[in-house]
């Protein structure tokens, strides 16, 4: 469903989810505001293909598909990897402005695609920093912003889009929007499910790629997917004091981080702490090791009737990725949900001489919550824990107690917390990672009923960390129908 060149009308009434990659005569007449020379401008690229061997007047004629932003000063730029679905047996090039010059071809080299998440991380040859061109790169958040939070969608396109050529301009769209809701999706059948950001702005085609960056321009909290067209769509554009006539939907930059992590690409940390977030909410020093960069939770399958509890007992590796990951408790669909989710989490890699060995096992539990019950009634369970014959293992629980508050909580997201759990299997600590239902007090007072069972280093009890996912009851909403 991405980058087919049939009338866009016919193609949104046709789609939930509508990928906004190749320009085409249809939008010809959208000419956006200019573009500014400050460092965002200069961190974007458009993603092209050229079409001549040899220029003409206007410079080098180019299909352009969408766009890009640099990462780090080696020339590593992200984009959607929808962007490059026409590309496949070819690399794409960018366009690289000079001082004094027109802009520049430059071949970019595919990376590594990661299609489930539509994420995909590009190499610029020659790298661009080393010359003459105009370049900058962003910083990632490693906050998401919340709800109601301000943002830009940052895109630039060439100004004629009906036969774009080298020495044209360019032009820039970055209309301001705030942060509407979160939303799990599968972006194609068959794929893994991805939690996408939604935000109040009208995505055009040739957006695909680019990055939704901070109102200071200067952090980027994701790569703009395209429209939203499920049935809350027109719900949420109204519900804002920017009413817009449509939603776009953005892949936040949680699941690039790993796609650099695991090519080893260095990539830079916004210094910006989200304004919205939670006081509680911990600085990376105060984080036990190994620490988290990016969590993310899952949604609550719409097919089951009750909660559930999946636990697992995970390492992690050098590079800061999950690796070794045994399940000692949990069943379909509520398993298939939580693996998914955890494949995508990033923590800091080790240090250089440190071995990841050296970190205890890591516990993992995603608390389902059950549609409202009493109060006072909380469903308890008991877990006969059977781990490995393994010298290292995880703290986990032995009997818990669902929580409450979140059996009757909205469905804005999963709370996530960080416990300490010493070697006698008693909670020494907890730490908010991600609070955006302001529930994690409540969730806290609940755990000091559940009892665990220690982790193990060397086949001796030791403090451990357990990281708990609360996720609250919500059905998905039905998809819109195609008209």
């Amino acid at each position: 469903m991405r980058l087919t060149p049939v009338p866009v009308p016919r193609f949104l009434a046709a789609v939930v989810l509508v990928c906004l990659g190749v320009a085409g005569p249809s939008l010809a007449h959208a000419v956006p505001q200019a573009s500014s020379n400050d460092d965002l401008s200069y961190a974007i690229c458009p993603i092209v293909y050229p079409l001549d061997q040899s220029p003409s007047e206007r410079g080098f004629r180019y299909t352009f598909y969408g766009n890009g932003f640099f990462v780090n000063s080696d020339g590593y730029l992200l984009t959607a990897a929808h962007v490059l679905s026409q590309l496949s047996s070819v690399d794409p090039y960018i366009l690289v402005r000079l001082p004094m010059a027109p802009p520049r071809l430059l071949r970019a080299v595919v990376v590594a695609t990661d299609p489930d998440h539509d994420v995909a991380l590009l190499r610029a040859s020659p790298n661009p920093f080393e010359g003459k061109y105009q370049v900058k790169f962003l910083s990632l958040a490693i906050q998401r912003p919340a709800r109601t939070q301000s943002v830009l969608a940052a895109a630039l396109r060439p100004s004629r889009l009906k036969d774009p050529h080298t020495f044209d301009a360019f032009v820039e769209d970055r209309p301001a929007g705030e942060v509407l809701s979160y939303e799990f999706w599968h972006l194609e059948k068959g794929l893994s499910e991805t939690e996408l950001l939604l935000f109040n702005h009208d995505v055009l085609l040739g957006d695909s790629g680019a990055p939704l960056v901070s109102p200071d321009a200067k952090t980027v909290y994701g790569l703009i997917e395209g429209r939203w067209l499920r049935a809350n769509a027109a719900a949420l554009a109204s519900a804002t004091p920017q009413k817009t006539s449509g939603v776009g939907a953005a892949i936040p930059i949680h699941y690039a981080i790993p796609l650099l992590q695991q090519q080893e690409v260095a990539w830079h940390e916004a210094a910006e702490t989200n304004p919205k977030s939670t006081p509680a909410t911990p600085s990376s020093s105060e984080l036990p090791e190994p620490q988290p960069i990016s969590l993310i939770g899952a949604s609550h399958p719409s097919q089951a009737l009750q909660g559930s509890q999946v636990t697992l007992d995970v390492a992690v590796d050098s590079c800061g990725q999950l690796g070794d990951i045994r399940v000692v408790q949990g069943r379909p669909p509520f398993l298939d949900k939580v693996l998914t989710a955890v494949r995508t989490w990033s923590f800091r890699p080790t240090v250089s001489g440190q071995q990841s060995s050296s970190f205890p096992r890591l516990g993992i539990v995603f608390q389902f919550a059950s549609p409202g019950f009493a109060p006072g009634r909380s469903p308890v369970r008991h877990y006969q824990v059977k781990g490995p014959d393994s010298a290292d293992r995880a703290a986990v629980p032995r009997e818990t107690t669902e929580l409450e508050p979140a059996a009757n909580a909205d469905t804005e997201g999963a709370v996530i917390l960080l416990l300490r759990i010493d070697a006698n299997g008693k909670p020494v600590g907890d730490f908010v990672f991600d609070d955006p239902q302001s529930l994690a007090g409540l969730l806290l007072a609940g755990i000091d009923r559940w009892q665990f069972s220690p982790g193990t280093c060397g086949r001796a009890n030791c403090d451990t960390t357990l990281i708990l996912v609360v996720v609250p009851h919500a059905a998905e909403p039905q998809p819109a129908k195609a008209r």
